[in-house]
């Protein structure tokens, strides 16, 4: 893709971001910094989120800039995944879809088949088992446990590197509904911790706890999808490479840092009683957040080889039904 493309890609999904006016102060300067944090690694984007903010760029303008019918395919598949992010899309965000579909003049039942496939990921039960791999670790997945019973620390801690490995593995992949998994499977993973620590959690209370701890949602898909367009991994779709990973992502696997410090300081929060505050809930993520950029250069091997072998097809039915591999 051209920088003009890119630029017009992530400027819809921008427009997505904000299509249900329902977007917190703190979601919104989440998804500023994505905007700027991309901005800084290719100038082109720099002014983006201003741009459409107040409507210098429009739907249709960005639209029509897209003129291949992968790259088309490809914006929408993203919109879909940012107003999907946090749970299944609202009616205005379905009303802003439809706008989309039209105006990137998408063949008939093509949005309506990717819009159902993103609901269904959206609307994954939360109290599935965590979708565990073969061989995803050196170490077997933790076997199930009594809720109540006292957690083992060492099973825990195995089944969020898991649950880690796999989300970076899903990140590094071309594929628009790998990346849709990636927050389903954070929210799994924390309902899980939650359970082994004796609190039987909803989707609102496991958002509300993504949100304090500083992960927001619609910005951490735009986030995943934004690298990978700056980077050039998602030109690969429009060769249709398949199986391909974006060599430019190695070493910077952003979900697998974000999956592994959430699963801990889920592990911190619900094993204190739910005790921390708002204030030292964030302290704790951005700690370990930088902890886990670190360990992610060890396990940068794993990540990739994981993606080499992943059977997307079989991760995502696993989802959606909520059962273990």
């Amino acid at each position: 893709m051209e920088e003009q493309e890119i630029r017009a890609t992530l400027a819809l999904c921008l427009m997505a971001a904000f299509a249900d006016g329902d977007k917190n102060d703190a979601e919104r300067q989440h998804i500023r910094e994505v905007a700027d944090g991309l901005g800084q690694q290719a100038g082109a984007l720099a002014g983006l989120y201003q741009d459409v903010l107040l409507g210098r760029v429009s739907l249709d303008g960005a639209a029509a800039v897209l003129t291949q019918q992968p790259h088309r395919q490809l914006a929408y598949e993203m919109a879909v995944g940012v107003c999907d992010a946090d749970g299944v899309h609202s009616a205005a965000e379905g009303a802003f879809l439809q706008r989309l579909e039209k105006a990137l003049g998408l063949a008939d039942g093509e949005g309506e088949a990717v819009l159902a496939q993103a609901d269904e990921l959206a609307a994954a039960p939360v109290g599935g088992p965590v979708v565990a791999v073969p061989e995803t670790t050196a170490d077997a997945p933790p076997a199930e446990t009594t809720p109540h019973a006292a957690p083992d620390p060492a099973q825990l801690d195995r089944m969020i590197m898991n649950a880690a490995l796999l989300n970076g593995a899903l990140e590094l992949l071309p594929q628009s509904l790998a990346s849709m998994a990636i927050i389903p499977l954070q929210t799994r993973l924390v309902y899980r911790i939650g359970e082994r620590y004796g609190y039987t959690l909803d989707r609102g209370h496991i958002t509300d706890f993504l949100a304090t701890v500083g992960v927001g949602l619609g910005s951490q898909y735009l986030e995943q999808y934004g690298r990978k367009l700056v980077g050039g991994l998602l030109g690969k779709i429009a060769g249709k490479a398949g199986k391909a990973i974006g060599r430019q992502l190695t070493g910077s696997a952003f979900s697998f840092a974000t999956t592994w410090a959430l699963g801990q300081v889920a592990c911190r929060y619900y094993g204190g009683g739910r005790s921390l505050s708002s204030a030292d809930l964030k302290a704790a993520f951005s700690g370990l957040l930088g902890e886990a950029r670190q360990l992610q250069q060890r396990y940068m091997p794993q990540i990739e080889e994981k993606a080499r072998t992943l059977d997307v097809q079989q991760v995502l039915a696993e989802v959606r039904a909520g059962r273990r591999a």
